[in-house]
């Protein structure tokens, strides 16, 4: 092999290397992940809420969540399935119908005792991040948060809890780790570390302030899963 052939195969080669590490590069950058919030509907410090495991009130600003580029919200006008088919308030495609507000006919409201809203994302996807507003009209926690991923629309198999609020096992998935925490319009992001999944179901019990239960929105930050 001539030398003239050999150095335009050395060449040939260093441009595929630094292809390959400039695309693994762009696919391993991150950006933050933001959400528009929506207006705060109540003002002040909130009265003492009576519940066990109920986190501090944060006083600094959370540091930036950081995702892979192209992540996008996978739940936007998504399917939603509940455990309570007639909402005494609202339907479940409210909850990701994209609207935050929280006032009166942009949340859903289902009946008392342990319920779920299950959103199908259509198909298998990298999971980064769940956003989820109950209700933000006034300082409440809920109890029993419990936030699981499966590929079984049942949630009978592959099951995966991503958050689970429950102190005392009262839902009867387990004793979580997580704490309770106080509503507001800033809602609650829940770090899902790229789990795979295409159903996420998302359960409550009650909170502070009553029985029933709310959602306002749902966001689940993803990719399709290649």
């Amino acid at each position: 092999m001539n030398s003239g052939k050999m150095m335009r195969m050395t060449v040939l080669l260093l441009a595929a290397i630094f292809a390959s590490l400039f695309s693994a590069c762009g696919a391993d950058k991150k950006i933050e992940l933001k959400s528009e919030l929506p207006d705060p509907l109540f003002q002040g410090t909130p009265k003492p809420i009576n519940i066990p495991n109920l986190e501090k009130m944060p006083t600094k600003k959370p540091a930036p969540f950081m995702v892979p580029e192209g992540t996008v919200n996978l739940a936007l006008d998504k399917k939603v399935a509940a455990s309570d088919e007639y909402p005494l308030i609202g339907e479940p495609d409210m909850v990701t119908d994209g609207d935050k507000e929280g006032v009166e006919g942009t949340y859903v409201e289902f009946g008392p005792g342990l319920q779920y809203v299950q959103i199908d994302l259509e198909k298998v996807s990298t999971i980064y991040a769940v956003y989820v507003w109950h209700y933000h009209q006034q300082a409440r926690a809920y109890r029993d948060v419990i936030i699981q991923v499966s590929d079984d629309p049942d949630f009978i198999e592959g099951v995966k809890s991503i958050y689970n609020n429950d102190h005392d096992n009262s839902a009867g998935k387990g004793v979580g780790k997580d704490l309770a925490y106080i509503e507001t319009n800033k809602g609650r992001l829940i770090d899902a570390k790229g789990v795979k999944a295409r159903y996420v179901r998302l359960y409550s019990n009650g909170s502070t302030s009553g029985d029933m239960n709310h959602y306002v929105e749902v966001e689940i930050y993803g990719k399709p899963a290649e």
